[in-house]
């Protein structure tokens, strides 16, 4: 199960008629299929385009410690908060007030549909293989291509249509198992000297020190990681609380092994250099290596069929966040509208006009998929460092636990879930999180409109030189990127 056959089934718990509780198997699946996406088709030459072998490995070992802080967060959240089933956002504006709670909403829509845009890419760019007029994704023909694309899945989903179970099979099929065939095949041909040749990466100056090659691991491990809060945005569905955390866990190290045998693998059948220099998906290319054209073939093919299915699912998430959001009170109230059939046609109009004009921009900014996901990557931190904010609140202040419960060890599993957060941030620089500023400016004229729509005050003093600040830094990274300072895409 995906996220579109929830989303289908109900639109939101307010219109649908009956609730679909979901047991430990379908919230495990939903927790795999959010995360995987496109990223793992990529992983080779995304990780080995800044890093050599022991950069990588330290990276992994990173993110695995922080990516699993967070599941921890959100299994804590799920049992000490079970009234707050709106997703992360909903975690920060219980925490720490309605204007850090609507930029989580902001910065999770954002990184859903920025995400969606880095999907049609990299169809077109893995249809390339076939038609080389798609070139990398971003040529006028990919972009027409592209287009099409999102206007089909658009139309499809107001008139209510629902993913068969058969769909659902081949797409998950298509997802997982070329990836275990691809890790399996790699293991066989992997040779040792070649991973060895340059374990480091100090032999290559452009890769720079140790700490600049993890640096430039960490938004690509986090892409492949969002989605890992799939569980706990559904929390309300589930048929049992405690399964969220389950699903979550089991969820988060199925992936996590799939993706450092997808990275690290690759590093012993081609170099450093060689992997950076593949086209992406960069898969295709490693199993080329071994296997011969059949290879390449298998893999665009797995990965077209598997983004289409996820250009879908993740087209209900991005139009089913501002519309819970417009619902509850965090965005204004059109966000929130329905159409006959309980689709959120509003939120899905806007987001994927948003999709359409950043596939507009990438012809003209030759945007590739990497920029793409660093951005959709960087954009979703601010509900993700709020998260474990709020959980390591709630264990210090006792909030949700009973009395004498030990409180030590959640408190610092939130912290270390923030502190990777903000690790995250500083990893990502200046140029991802100039782009996320001026992104997340125009956001607080949506707040306004929501707070006064509800009829309450608009800023706090805090909040108030929060909202400054920000677009402050949005107008200043608005004039760099003009001014040619400063290039995300």
């Amino acid at each position: 199960m995906t996220a579109a056959d929830v989303h289908s089934a109900s639109s939101t718990a307010a219109s649908a008629t009956k609730q679909t509780k979901l047991h430990l198997g379908a919230l495990t699946a939903l927790v795999i299929g959010s995360m995987v996406g496109s990223g793992v088709f990529s992983l080779p030459q995304n990780m080995a385009a800044g890093a050599g072998p022991l950069a990588i490995m330290i990276g992994w070992a990173i993110t695995a410690v922080g990516m699993l802080a967070l599941v921890f967060v959100y299994q804590s959240l799920a049992t000490r908060k079970p009234d707050l089933d709106a997703g992360p956002y909903a975690y920060a504006k219980a925490g720490f007030g309605p204007f850090i709670g609507f930029n989580s909403a902001w910065g999770y829509w954002i990184s859903a549909w920025v995400g969606n845009v880095s999907y049609a890419v990299i169809v077109f760019s893995a249809l390339s293989y076939f038609f080389p007029a798609f070139g990398d994704g971003n040529s006028w023909q990919a972009v027409l291509g592209a287009s099409v694309l999102l206007w089909v899945i658009h139309f499809l989903i107001l008139a209510g249509v629902r993913q068969a179970a058969i769909v659902n099979l081949v797409v998950t099929v298509a997802k997982i198992a070329p990836i275990v065939l691809f890790a399996g095949i790699v293991a066989v041909a992997f040779k040792v000297d070649v991973f060895n040749a340059d374990f480091t990466g100090l032999g290559n100056a452009d890769l720079g020190s140790i700490m600049n090659q993890v640096k430039s691991t960490m938004l690509v491990t986090l892409w492949v990681f969002i989605g890992i809060e799939g569980a706990s945005v559904f929390s309300a569905r589930a048929e049992r609380r405690k399964d969220i955390a389950t699903a979550t866990v089991l969820g988060f190290f199925t992936c996590l092994a799939l993706y450092a045998l997808v990275s690290l693998l690759s590093l012993g059948i081609l170099n450093q250099p060689e992997l950076a220099a593949l086209k992406n998906p960069s898969m295709a290319g490693v199993l080329e290596a071994v296997v011969g054209p059949w290879g390449a073939v298998l893999i665009n093919l797995a990965l077209v069929v598997s983004v289409i299915g996820a250009f879908l699912s993740w087209t209900l998430l991005a139009a089913e966040v501002p519309h819970v959001a417009g619902r509850d009170g965090t965005m204004p109230t059109f966000f929130g509208r329905e159409n006959a059939r309980g689709v959120p046609s509003t939120s899905l109009l806007i987001t994927n006009l948003l999709v359409q004009a950043f596939l507009v921009i990438t012809l003209f900014a030759q945007s590739t998929y990497q920029a793409l996901f660093f951005i959709a990557s960087a954009a979703i931190l601010v509900p993700y460092i709020f998260s474990g904010a709020y959980a390591a609140k709630l264990a210090i202040t006792g909030e949700g636990y009973r009395e004498g419960e030990y409180r030590t060890l959640p408190m610092l599993i939130g912290l270390l879930a923030t502190v990777y957060g903000l690790w995250l941030v500083y990893a990502a620089g200046l140029s991802y999180l100039f782009m996320c500023a001026i992104l997340y400016a125009p956001g607080i004229v949506f707040f306004v409109w929501a707070r006064r729509e509800k009829g309450e005050r608009v800023f706090h003093p805090v909040e108030a030189v929060l909202a400054a600040a920000l677009v402050a830094v949005g107008l200043y990274a608005a004039y760099a990127m003009w001014t040619g300072a400063v290039s995300a895409l």
